[in-house]
């Protein structure tokens, strides 16, 4: 998922009820993206402190596995793809192994060795009318596959088999963060609050009225509006969508979001919104599911636990899994 791209996506309503407890919130920018972090705290002073350290936790996570930064370790995996294994944290490792876990359930729809990717789409409004050939498409996703990740989880290290391979977390890094936030604060005692990291948003608690956090989502035709409201206690939600960016082709609309396995942009959907326990699932789910088109998407999660998911088609037509008990007001 671009970073950049859920940043008017997902809103949420939080007013400062109740005598005993407040609610306090922080909008910065961290990891290339605006990231929300709203806790509930005894005054403002702790609660300023717990904004504190949870934007501290982000940047540790940033500089852990940001492929953007020349020092960190996921840089230093990418330089010495096709030479030699890299010794990393423990940390990496575990996520690396859940991103290639879900690369396996998902036929690879989901990969995030999608970095090696080719840069021939544009969605910045210089790509002329012309489709890429085949052969180029080709080429562009030819160093692309997570079955040539090999991790030695032993001697902790990450070796991607073929030279010129790379490796990213677009798609699943700022969930990571968020929940990695989320936990630390909840060992910290914050009873409630949200991260929301430009739409992969987590939340806990309830406000001090005991009400659930309540939290919108764009209408695809018309980012400015909503078009649903879900309460959300305990429970994190992602949303991919196409409104951001997007290109036409011969009176054909094209989103920015490309299928890994065959380099070319994903059609047929508008959003998709996944809740499920962790901001970092959702992520990956939502391009998962974007990519795998509405039939085989909501095939996938039905199949998974504690997963809900809503999906708006081109025509925009909602559909939703069997474990949304209830649909959106």
């Amino acid at each position: 998922m671009n970073p950049r791209l859920l940043i008017a996506s997902l809103y949420l309503i939080c007013f400062h009820l109740g005598q005993s407890q407040i609610i306090r919130n922080k909008t910065t920018l961290l990891m290339g993206s605006r990231f929300d972090i709203t806790v509930v705290a005894e005054n403002e002073q702790s609660a300023d402190q717990f904004i504190q350290n949870a934007e501290d936790e982000i940047i540790r996570i940033e500089n852990l596995i940001s492929s953007w930064k020349t020092d960190s370790q996921i840089s230093e995996v990418n330089r010495m793809a096709g030479k030699a294994p890299v010794k990393v944290d423990l940390e990496v490792i575990e996520l690396i192994e859940r991103a290639l876990t879900l690369s396996k359930i998902t036929d690879g729809a989901f990969d995030i060795s999608y970095a090696s990717m080719d840069q021939i789409w544009k969605f910045d409004g210089s790509m002329d009318s012309r489709m890429p050939s085949p052969d180029e498409i080709r080429a562009s996703v030819s160093k692309i596959g997570y079955e040539h990740i090999l991790i030695d989880k032993k001697n902790q290290t990450v070796f991607l088999e073929h030279a010129g391979m790379k490796i990213g977390f677009g798609a699943i890094g700022k969930g990571y963060a968020a929940d990695r936030a989320k936990n630390m604060l909840i060992k910290k005692g914050v009873t409630a609050g949200i991260i929301n990291a430009s739409g992969d948003l987590t939340t806990w608690g309830r406000k001090p009225d005991q009400t659930e956090w309540m939290v919108g989502i764009t209408n695809p035709l018309n980012k400015t509006k909503f078009f649903s409201w879900l309460p959300l206690a305990d429970k994190a939600i992602a949303t991919s969508g196409n409104y951001e960016k997007k290109v036409i082709i011969d009176d054909l609309e094209y989103s920015h979001i490309i299928d890994p396995r065959t380099g070319y942009p994903v059609r047929g959907i508008s959003s998709v919104s996944i809740i499920s326990e962790s901001a970092e699932l959702s992520d990956a789910l939502a391009t998962s599911v974007f990519v795998l088109g509405v039939e085989k998407g909501l095939f996938l999660i039905d199949q998974l636990e504690q997963v809900e998911c809503l999906i708006v088609d081109s025509n925009n037509q909602m559909h939703f899994s069997k474990q949304l008990k209830s649909k959106p007001e």
